[in-house]
């Protein structure tokens, strides 16, 4: 299927690791214009400087001030679509964790999102279209141990979501929710490394016995997820608004 992407411009959070990087890359390999952003300059500038259609903002799009540096970048111009995208909390029990946990959760994994949502989606509107996939976790439908942050705050921005595509459903613009389960990726080695430190039990073994669980047999790769996170991006997907979609290798055993 032809995405027909090219010459549309998107942003992308979290542009060197992981999910994020993995949908750069695949929608500049589409001929799109990408608005690349993630903390590290020097890991940017190796994955994009060579790439004619990357535009890089180093920052931390929980931030403010990356937020604004976002909107003066793209101008005038029209966006097609966000990835939002950035890491999440840290790996803890409800009660190994203090309320300033949950405060700083609720900076890292909602307030910001509610800001670029804000910031941008007025002007999709006014043009009649946009595509926006936030990335989250297949936390919001079956909870992961050891998470209970993540459990938590990522179920107020399905929250978010889901009210916001219904209030501006016939506007051209969709917003919808991608829950990565397990995948090959940085990210998933915290889980890993705080189960080791619970049991007592090697690392490898952990990561293993975590694998053997997963009904597919495998932990997902960050180029599965960018395919369907691609599609979901671009007009194809129309009448698709307002949902949660888990790509997790059959973990979640709910049948909604």
């Amino acid at each position: 299927m032809n995405l027909e992407l090219n010459s549309q411009l998107f942003i992308v959070g979290g542009a060197t690791s992981g999910f994020g990087k993995a949908v750069a890359h695949a929608l500049l390999n589409e001929g799109a214009a990408v608005i690349v952003v993630a903390r590290g300059k020097e890991k940017l500038e190796q994955q994009y400087a060579h790439q004619p259609l990357a535009e890089i903002v180093e920052g931390d799009l929980t931030q403010h001030s990356t937020i604004e540096a976002l909107k003066a970048i793209v101008g005038k111009r029209q966006l097609h679509g966000m990835l939002v995208n950035a890491g999440g909390p840290p790996a803890k029990m409800v009660l190994e964790t203090v309320l300033e946990d949950w405060d700083d959760a609720y900076h890292k994994i909602l307030r910001w999102k509610v800001e670029l949502t804000q910031a941008f989606v007025p002007a999709m509107i006014k043009a009649g279209y946009g595509r926006l996939v936030f990335v989250e976790s297949s936390s919001v439908k079956q909870p992961i141990e050891n998470l209970v942050l993540s459990n938590s705050l990522r179920l107020a921005v399905v929250g978010m979501v889901k009210t916001l595509s219904q209030e501006i459903a016939r506007s051209g613009v969709t917003l919808n929710i991608l829950g990565p389960g397990s995948h090959n990726t940085p990210a998933i080695d915290r889980l890993y490394v705080k189960k080791s430190e619970q049991t007592g039990l090697p690392f490898d073994e952990i990561k293993q016995a975590a694998i053997n669980q997963i009904p597919v047999g495998a932990l997902g790769e960050a180029d599965d997820f960018a395919s369907l996170a691609l599609w979901l991006l671009s007009k194809h997907s129309r009448y698709v608004t307002g949902q949660t979609i888990t790509v997790d290798g059959g973990m979640v055993k709910g049948t909604l």
